[in-house]
């Protein structure tokens, strides 16, 4: 007997997929993750990572990612303030999607640009 996969998903979730589009989703989290993936950084490392991003649009994706528990923000007492940004244990569980989205992103890229120059 089949199951119904929607009877599995979280509410007020449709399905799983829409859980983690709603903790990852978005133009920046993802690629915020793929650069913390190489270790913690601080927010201004993170700013020139992203100079398209505004300094309100990268705190807001980046406590939206700590609230998930995927993003451990660590302050440092000094002057002037030290506050860096890593992965939980939980966050690092998104490489592999992280990483098929990025393998995914080069052969989209390569398909687009292999069709363009078919065109020309």
């Amino acid at each position: 007997m089949k199951q119904n996969s929607a009877n599995l998903c979280p509410k007020p979730y449709g399905c799983s997929v829409e859980v983690t589009l709603s903790v990852i989703g978005g133009k920046w989290k993802g690629a915020i993750l793929y650069h913390l993936f190489s270790g913690a950084l601080r927010f201004n490392e993170l700013r020139k990572l992203f100079p398209d991003i505004t300094q309100r649009m990268l705190t807001l994706q980046l406590r939206e990612l700590e609230n998930s528990g995927i993003v451990h923000r660590e302050v440092y007492p000094q002057v002037p303030p030290k506050v860096e940004y890593s992965l939980t244990p939980f966050g690092e569980t998104l490489r592999p999607i992280i990483y098929s989205m990025r393998d995914w992103g080069e052969q989209y890229t390569n398909e687009v640009i292999a069709k363009s120059q078919q065109v020309e």
